[in-house]
């Protein structure tokens, strides 16, 4: 999509929401865990050990990834089990893919790589 036409103003305003919440290292491994647990499903019980946070804390990562509609939540008993949307998800590859023929940049190539992130020199 980017390289279709440019965003429009609620558009950049809604994916900079997406993208912020993902953006935090403990919201991105939430979704990452969600996606990746068998069943493409997972119980919070699975999640809260994970972390060095408390419980609360992974609620709310979890209320920020909700409401910016990757992942959806149903309670079951006491628990509640998590699942990433397939649609939201499949938005985001699509806003960062090329169309093909499509080259992003005037240098691009296949084997372009982003930068690993490194530390600041002291």
């Amino acid at each position: 999509m980017l390289v279709e036409r440019p965003l429009d103003g609620p558009e950049s305003v809604e994916l900079a929401r997406v993208f912020k919440a993902m953006g935090d290292p403990v919201r991105l491994r939430l979704l990452s865990l969600i996606a990746s647990h068998a069943g493409g499903e997972a119980c919070v019980c699975d999640l809260s050990g994970v972390f060095e946070v408390s419980g609360p804390t992974i609620s709310h990562h979890l209320r920020v990834l909700r409401e910016a509609g990757l992942i959806t939540g149903e309670r079951r008993g006491t628990w509640i089990y998590y699942r990433t949307v397939p649609a939201a998800l499949g938005r985001l590859a699509g806003l960062l893919t090329p169309a093909a023929g499509n080259s992003v940049g005037n240098d691009a190539t296949e084997n372009d790589t982003v930068p690993a992130a490194t530390a600041p020199a002291n």
